[in-house]
Parts: C-alpha cells; structure tokens; sequence
C-alpha cells in the first residue's frame, strides 16, 4: 500500500523527490573555504600526493674530524689515567719499601747504639794493672770486662809478656789477635825501634811521637804483619822498653783511653 503525501492535492502531478547532497566541508558554518588552487591541486588535474621526505645529506665533516679528536681525547685521557694510577702503585710500594727500610734501619741503629752504651757501662769503672816492680812498675786503666794472662814473668828475668782480651783470653799465638799485649824487654829503646824500620819504610807502619807520664815515646800504627794491624806505643823504662799494643782496630778507643793513663817508675 502506498503511503499518501499530506500535502498531496488531488488533480496535481506527484513531484520527484531530489536527494539530499551532503554538505560540503568548505561551506561548513565556522570552517573556511579553501580554494582548489590552495589545495594542491587544479581543476581537472589528478592529485598529486605530497612527498614530504627529505633524502639524508652525508655526514658534515666537521661533526667527523670532531667525533675523531673526541675519541683520541678520550684514550689519551684513559691511557693517561692508567699510567698515572700504575705510576702510583709503583710510587706506593718504593715508598713503602723505603720506609720499612728506613725503619728497619733505625732499629738496627738503636739497637747498635744501645748495645755499646751498654757495653761501655759494663767496662766501667776500670780495672788497674800494674807490671813488675822490678821492671819499672808499669801501670795503666783498662776495662774490667777485659781478662789477662800473664804467659812470662820476671822470676827468673828475661821477656815480661802479659795479654788482654774481653771474657776470655786465647791460647798465645804469634798470628792471634788480643785487644792488648804487654812486652817488657830487656832491649834498649833504639834496638826495639830499629825492629820496625823497614815496615815503616815500606809505609806499612807510621810512627809518630807520643807522650805518657812525661815521658816521649813513639806510636806505631798500621799493619805489623800480614794477619795483625793495630796500634801500639814503645817507652823507655830505666834499662828496658815496654811495648803497648792492640792487635785490631776495634779496640782503637779502648787503646787510647788505656795509652792515656800510663804510668811507670822512671
């Protein structure tokens, strides 16, 4: 059945009905229109899709020689960095060696220096030898940690021979070291001196002259033979000559400090 027009009339001919075209955009209210020719486009002309890609240009060479200097930079800095913490290491372990060097020294050092003061204590006081009346009664200090031996007396005249050495004294030998030896002779003082001639000569021994107890003498120092080098004084008493020697340079203060308390009968 067909649905009837309200404003149908009969006697008039029914109008066809125009369809309803969709608005266009560009006469949308609040929207402006654009002309064709601001589109990209022209009448009767197909439309062209825009290309808006830009193809990649090659690399500036300012950003590569500054991306190389970057680089270079960067391992010097590292290389660097790495030599300066090994140049520390090495410096840290000399230094640490040399301290523990250092210490270790100066223990050593004190430890020196507190054993001879120890032992210089321990000689003190002094102890007093005096020889043979009869051959002038020399006499003279020496330390009492020091032990002698008299190997020849004057009981039945001849050589008097008296050795000193620390603790204990060793069998008597012509090669052996003492601290000290005494020699009283029955020799004048020029035959005793005119013994060492020809070492002095040869510039093995060097005499000077010495002084004790107001008398002069002669101090010899150097090697008196090939197993012995010391020092040693040679005096006049009465008719004899004493000799005073030490067998080694270890005993050099000891020695002096002993020369310097000599006495005798004159």
């Amino acid at each position: 059945m067909t649905d009837m027009n309200p404003d149908f009339q009969f006697g008039q001919q029914p109008q066809p009905v125009q369809p309803t075209q969709p608005a266009s955009p560009y006469t949308q209210q609040g929207v402006p229109q654009i002309p064709p020719q601001q589109q990209g486009y022209a009448p009767g002309v197909p439309s062209q899709p825009v290309n808006n890609y830009i193809a990649p240009g090659k690399p500036s060479k300012k950003w590569l020689i500054l991306t190389i200097v970057f680089i270079i930079t960067t391992l010097a800095a590292i290389g660097g960095g790495v030599w300066a913490y090994m140049n520390y290491l090495d410096q840290k372990d000399n230094t640490d060696a040399k301290i523990s060097t250092a210490v270790a020294t100066g223990v050593k050092n004190q430890a020196d220096k507190d054993a001879a003061d120890f032992l210089e204590k321990e000689k003190q006081p002094n102890r007093q030898f005096a020889g043979p009346d009869d051959y002038g009664r020399l006499a003279f200090d020496y330390p009492k940690t020091w032990s002698i031996y008299v190997s020849k007396d004057t009981s039945g005249g001849g050589t008097y021979e008296a050795y000193f050495n620390p603790v204990s004294v060793p069998p008597v030998k012509t090669t052996t070291q003492y601290a000290l030896r005494v020699i009283i002779e029955e020799k004048g003082y020029e035959t005793v001196l005119a013994s060492y001639d020809s070492l002095v000569k040869k510039g093995d021994l060097k005499a000077t002259a010495v002084k004790a107890d107001e008398t002069d003498g002669t101090r010899l120092e150097g090697n008196f033979t090939k197993d012995i080098r010391g020092l040693a004084v040679v005096f006049k008493i009465r008719d004899k000559t004493v000799t005073v020697r030490s067998d080694a340079e270890t005993f050099r203060g000891d020695f002096d400090a002993l020369v310097s308390t000599i006495t005798f009968n004159k």
